[in-house]
C-alpha cells in the first residue's frame, strides 16, 4: 500500500516503478547498453587478454615452422645459401629421396622404439618416487625433492659428459664397482642406447615425479584411507584409485615426455660422438642434422623435420581420442 504524503499524493509509484522495471530486466542498466560493441562485451574479450601471447608464439613457432615446410619443397644446399646458384622447386623431391633411402627407415624404427622405452621408464621411475615422497618424512623428502630438482636444472650437455665419465673404460667407477675391466658401454649399439636412455630417465623423471607428487597430494585422504581400510595393497591403490584420478595429469606427463624423447638430440650427440660407430646410435634428431649441416642438404635436412613434426601430431590427436572415446574429459 502507497504512503501518503503532505500533499495528499501516493509517494509509492516510482517504487512500483522501479520494481515492474526490475520484473522486465531493464532495472539499473545504463542507456546505450544494447548498443556495446561485440568486440568488448561479446565473445571476443578473452582473445583480446590471448591476444599477446598469441602474436609471441606466431613468432616464435608458427613463422619458424612456415620456414622449415618452405626450405623443404626447394633445392637448397651449400651453393644456393653462398649464392653461387639460384633456388630451384623441388616439389615432393625431397620427401620422395627421403622415403627411398633404407638408412632413413632404420633411423625412424630406432628413434621409435628408443623413444617409447625411454617414455616407459621416465614414467614408471617418476610415478614410484612421486607415491616414495608421500611415504617418507619431511627431511627425507626435501633431501629427494632437492636432488630431484638438481638433475632436472643439469644442462643436457654437462649431464652427458658426467655421465660418459661414469661409465668410462679407463677412468669410470661404474666398470670398477661392477668388475667389467675397460669394457666400452658406447662400442656396442645396445649398450649405448642403454647408456642413453639412463641419462635421459635421470635428466627427465623430475618433471613428472614432481606433477605426480602434485597431484596426489590433491587426492582426499579420506579415499587413499577407505582403500587401505578394504585391505587393498599399495600396488592395488594405485591402479584402482590413484591412477584413474591422476589420468589427466597422466595425460599431460606423457604427452611431454613423448615429445622430448622423441626429438632427443644432445645426449645421443654427445654419448655416442655423433650417432655411434658408423651411425649405428643414430636417431631422426641426429640425422636431419648430419643431412642439414654435415651434408649441406638443408632441404633434405628440413623434409626431416617436417616428417618428425607430422610425427609427433599424429601421436598426439590419436591419444587424445583415444582418452576421449573412454569418456575422458581434457
Amino acid at each position: 500500500m502507497a504512503r501518503v504524503g503532505r500533499g495528499g499524493g501516493s509517494v509509492g509509484r516510482p517504487r512500483d516503478k522501479e520494481v515492474r522495471g526490475k520484473r522486465s530486466g531493464r532495472a539499473g542498466a545504463p542507456r546505450g547498453a544494447s548498443n556495446a560493441s561485440p568486440l568488448v562485451s561479446g565473445g571476443w574479450t578473452p582473445w583480446l587478454y590471448l591476444a599477446p601471447a598469441l602474436v609471441v608464439l606466431g613468432g616464435l613457432l608458427v613463422y619458424p615452422i612456415y620456414q622449415l615446410g618452405l626450405i623443404s619443397f626447394f633445392q637448397y644446399t651449400q651453393a644456393q645459401v653462398s649464392g653461387g646458384e639460384p633456388t630451384t622447386f623441388e616439389g615432393f623431391g625431397n620427401y620422395a629421396e627421403l622415403f627411398g633411402d633404407p638408412q632413413f627407415w632404420q633411423v625412424l624404427l630406432a628413434t621409435v622404439l628408443f623413444a617409447a622405452a625411454c617414455v616407459v621408464s621416465t614414467l614408471a621411475v617418476g610415478c614410484a618416487l612421486a607415491v616414495l615422497l608421500t611415504r617418507v618424512r619431511a627431511l627425507p623428502r626435501l633431501v629427494l625433492m632437492l636432488a630431484a630438482l638438481g638433475a632436472w636444472a643439469t644442462p643436457a650437455v654437462t649431464g652427458s659428459t658426467v655421465w660418459l665419465f661414469l661409465f668410462d673404460p679407463d677412468f669410470g667407477p661404474v666398470n670398477r664397482m661392477l668388475g667389467l675391466g675397460d669394457h666400452s658401454w658406447t662400442y656396442g649399439r645396445l649398450s649405448a642406447f642403454f647408456l642413453v636412455l639412463l641419462e635421459v630417465v635421470w635428466c627427465s623423471f623430475p618433471f613428472v615425479m614432481v606433477t605426480v607428487y602434485a597431484g596426489i597430494r590433491a587426492v582426499p585422504g579420506e579415499v587413499l584411507e577407505a582403500a587401505a581400510l578394504d585391505g587393498a595393497s599399495q600396488w592395488r591403490i594405485w591402479r584402482s584409485v590413484l591412477a584413474p584420478m591422476l589420468r589427466p595429469i597422466l595425460v599431460v606427463v606423457t604427452i611431454q615426455s613423448v615429445i622430448w624423447d622423441f626429438k632427443v638430440f644432445t645426449q645421443i650427440y654427445v654419448m655416442t660422438n655423433g650417432g655411434g660407430i658408423a651411425g649405428q646410435n643414430l636417431v631422426l634428431n641426429v640425422y636431419a642434422y648430419q643431412q642439414a649441416f654435415a651434408s649441406s642438404q638443408y632441404g633434405l635436412g628440413s623434409a626431416i623435420g617436417v616428417v618428425m613434426l607430422l610425427i609427433l601430431l599424429a601421436v598426439t590427436l590419436v591419444y587424445l581420442r583415444l582418452l576421449r572415446r573412454q569418456g575422458e574429459e581434457l
